[in-house]
């Protein structure tokens, strides 16, 4: 993943001990390196309207993730307005921690990053802020999760996604809101009949489909005990929409899944999508969903983003409040990568279908963020989580794990029926919460946290 990119814009005031702020500016220019980000700057910080001026507009053309306002001295507002006014980006002002001498105020930070809060309030502007030396770690993780946040909103302007055929009905959890995500998110959405789909994959050669199952069974065991023929249907589809994907330059695909791939291709769906996610054979992952479920595969393509790692889109199936347990399942879409690997995946049938290729194997061990974007009466919102997925036996089959939720499994259950949430969340492995908030709040989305406490809201 590239790293994030950051407008590094330094204030100084000439009033003030200019040598002292300049050797903050180095320090702190230095940490912001030494962590990874990619900085654009200015010739010489900026000290007055003019250069203030003649910065943003040298900064118009930079695609960058994040405005970090280094504020090494106080100035007044009218340097950061002109800096921050119309941009995308996030803005972070950053203030100088200055040691309480008795004698002389040498650089006055704090008061200029508040008097730079109150004036962009007054002009609507979002920003985020941190008190601290350069180079101090608290203030880099803010900075860190900012620029995350604004990274995704950058590539989501750029997004598009697939929607292959409607939902089931019934199935409302799934409902396609174009004007809504576009509005929201910036993505757009490209609709796909099924009967392309199931086109393409009846032009898949069969040298094309043994070459598959060879590299397939290499990490998935079980498929010589399959019909070969519905097998062979799953791996059409895989070509089918592995192929759609790249000459429509989509990143990621919601899909139809039931009952025409069972009825009138003979397959299942479910193994296609899992490898699709997982990025098998590709150059990166494709986040899919099953049901046509489009704000799961978005959420998908959200954690992936942030996570460089493939995301789930599950079915929350039970919940036992006395072992404060949850169990999460899918037909068998799980990207390969989550298998447990004290067991290898097995090709498996569709528990209702009887039809093969679905991916049967319990989730790996390890700490989890739950997502979703999530639609409501009055529009979207972001539904937010943690959990830890527990080295336990597989609840059933399919892709399934047993999580252990912060804030307890009843409470869980209770807010997922209490806010009338959707049937899907989306799961991937690490902690991406703070990166999420910092996201929703700064392109105005609504958090509801999955906690009892409800603290992320």
């Amino acid at each position: 993943m590239e790293p994030p990119r950051i407008a590094f814009l330094p204030i100084v005031r000439t009033t003030f001990d200019v040598p002292f702020a300049e050797a903050l500016i180095r320090q702190a220019r230095e940490s912001l390196l030494a962590a990874g980000f990619a900085l654009w700057e200015p010739e010489q910080p900026v000290c007055d309207l003019i250069q203030a001026q003649a910065a943003a507009r040298a900064l118009a053309d930079q695609p960058v993730d994040l405005l970090l306002i280094f504020q090494a001295t106080f100035a007044d507002s009218s340097l950061i307005t002109a800096l921050a006014e119309g941009w995308a980006a996030p803005i972070f002002l950053w203030a100088i921690l200055e040691p309480w001498t008795g004698e002389r105020l040498r650089l006055n930070s704090l008061c200029g990053i508040n008097l730079a809060g109150h004036a962009l309030s007054l002009h609507g502007i979002r920003y985020a802020y941190g008190y601290g030396a350069p180079g101090d770690e608290p203030v880099l993780r803010q900075v860190r999760t900012l620029a995350a946040a604004g990274a995704l909103q950058r590539r989501l302007r750029a997004t598009r996604l697939g929607v292959v055929g409607n939902h089931p009905a019934g199935l409302d959890s799934c409902h396609l809101d174009e004007t809504a995500l576009r509005d929201a998110f910036g993505v757009r959405v490209r609709k796909i009949a099924l009967e392309e789909i199931f086109t393409r994959a009846k032009d898949v050669t069969s040298q094309r489909v043994a070459s598959t199952r060879a590299a397939l069974e290499d990490r998935v065991d079980g498929l010589a005990a399959l019909e070969a023929g519905p097998l062979s249907g799953t791996l059409r589809v895989y070509h089918a929409l592995r192929e759609l994907a790249a000459q429509e330059g989509l990143d990621g695909l919601a899909v139809r899944c039931w009952p025409e791939f069972f009825t009138q291709l003979g397959c299942a769906a479910c193994g296609a999508l899992s490898m699709l996610s997982d990025g098998f054979g590709m150059e990166r992952p494709l986040p899919c969903s099953c049901e046509a479920d489009i704000n799961c595969t978005l959420t998908q393509w959200i954690l992936q983003q942030l996570s460089g790692c493939p995301a789930f889109g599950t079915d929350i199936v039970g919940i036992d409040p006395a072992a404060d347990r949850v169990a999460v399942w899918h037909c068998g879409l799980a990207p390969l990568s989550m298998a447990d690997p004290g067991r290898r995946p097995r090709g498996g049938l569709h528990s209702n279908r009887k039809l093969p290729l679905v991916m049967d194997f319990a989730l790996k061990p390890g700490i989890v963020t739950l997502a979703r974007v999530s639609r409501t009466a009055t529009g979207l919102r972001l539904v937010l989580g943690r959990g830890e997925m527990l080295a336990e036996p597989q609840p059933f089959g399919g892709t399934a794990g047993v999580l252990r939720v912060e804030g307890g499994a009843q409470p869980f259950f209770d807010r997922l029926m209490q806010h009338g949430l959707e049937h899907h969340l989306a799961l991937v492995y690490g902690d991406y919460t703070q990166e999420l908030i910092a996201f929703a709040r700064f392109i105005g989305t609504p958090v509801l946290g999955l906690d009892n406490d409800n603290h992320m809201i």
